[in-house]
């Protein structure tokens, strides 16, 4: 049985769906609803054009369905719109068989593949604007989009069908599904991967996907599917993915404090609770998450944090420093580049005291506007000290306003 499932009369898609995927990006992202590695089958008046293939342990998988399909000598042009290995790893394995094949792609595309394969194949390099004739007066349009989220990608758009985005990974979603479109998902689900995506993949380029969206927006052009590289084709309330990337990427909040924190021997934990009342009861109406960055999955909780208006950062000192579940979370709230964000740090310690002040300074290098000097608790908090952190919630509930 053959893997392509039919988008309309003339494109099929012929990827990879991964039920078992449960990291990305090594061990960087968690997937824990698996994904799809989307490659599509053009077939034009003239030309037949494979778009995107999938990721390496699934080369031989890939391949041998997609001659199920087509007969490989059919294909006209392969289209690389991106070439990390989750798209492009099946090359090798497709171009044994088809090696003359062109392969369309960007200047950086080439650079990328060539360091990725070591290999010299034909290579035709495009750029914004360049198309590709199908043949019936249809075509596809290039339209380079870098650092969403790699220098060498670009979309496809193909002016048949009422007009087709072939995306790759703008818009798309970790999401494993046997259904093809939006509409056929729990949308609840969807949309919550498409945010975690958008969260732990894009957030540091937002300036690079406004400017993206506009320029498409700008063209006028038909739109009755994007077709991303992982995840749900959207064919229904195009809108809404499309209304949430302009929010995603200006500097994105809804009016909820995440506070995240490691400890020890529970004091710092004590704290976050009580932080965690006293903003509750002076902020009506702001939602308030904590986690444990220990014990939490780390992408959810970056996440929440690109959800949130305002995080509190909380550890014990330990060895004159902090905890090693915080400093790994840090360095990754660093890279995702936040914008007009507020926060504040705490913790409980028993000899030097260092962590809070450390803390803070993270806090700065990853954009966020620290609002206080935050506050310590020598040992473990009694009534008191307890009493201190929810004044000092509600004081900071204050600084929200």
């Amino acid at each position: 049985m053959g893997m392509a499932k039919r988008i309309t009369e003339n494109i099929s898609w012929v990827g990879k769906t991964d039920w078992e995927l449960k990291m990305f990006h090594g061990n960087e992202l968690s997937t824990r609803r698996g994904s799809s590695y989307n490659a599509y089958l053009l077939r034009g008046a003239s030309k037949t054009v494979l778009i995107d293939t999938v990721w390496g342990p699934y080369d031989r998988e890939f391949v041998a369905r997609l001659k199920q399909e087509i007969d490989l000598g059919q294909i006209d042009a392969v289209i690389m719109q991106h070439n990390e290995s989750d798209h492009s790893g099946a090359l090798v394995e497709l171009m044994r068989a088809i090696p003359d094949t062109p392969i369309y792609c960007t200047a950086k595309g080439e650079a990328i593949i060539r360091g990725h394969y070591h290999q010299d194949w034909n290579f035709v390099k495009v750029k914004t604007g360049d198309k590709l004739d199908l043949g019936g007066g249809e075509s596809l349009t290039f339209i380079e989009a870098p650092m969403l989220h790699w220098p060498d990608t670009m979309f496809s758009y193909y002016d048949g069908c009422g007009g087709i985005l072939f995306s790759n990974d703008g818009f798309g979603q970790h999401y494993a599904s046997e259904s093809l479109f939006n509409d056929e998902v729990p949308e609840a689900e969807m949309m919550a991967e498409a945010e975690k995506y958008y969260a732990n993949i894009l957030a540091p380029f937002c300036p690079m996907v406004t400017r993206k969206v506009k320029e498409i927006l700008a063209m006028n052009l038909p739109i009755a599917l994007i077709c991303p590289s992982h995840g749900v084709i959207w064919r229904k309330d195009l809108e809404k993915i499309i209304e949430k990337y302009i929010l995603w990427a200006d500097a994105y909040a809804e009016n909820q404090v995440t506070i995240v924190y490691d400890t020890m021997w529970n004091s710092t934990r004590l704290m976050a609770e009580a932080i965690a009342r006293g903003i509750t009861s002076a902020a009506h109406g702001t939602a308030v998450k904590l986690f444990n960055a220990a014990k939490e999955d780390k992408n959810d909780i970056l996440t929440e944090i690109f959800h949130s208006r305002a995080v509190i950062v909380g550890s014990p000192t330990i060895n004159n420093g902090y905890s090693y579940a915080i400093a790994g979370l840090m360095e990754m709230v660093r890279g995702m580049k936040l914008k007009k964000k507020v926060g504040a740090v705490f913790g409980s310690y028993g000899w030097s005291g260092e962590a809070v002040k450390q803390l803070s300074a993270l806090l700065t290098e990853a954009g966020i506007t620290v609002v206080d000097e935050g506050i310590r608790t020598l040992w473990v908090p009694d009534e008191a000290a307890l009493a201190a952190c929810e004044e000092y919630g509600r004081g900071f509930a204050g600084k929200l306003q």
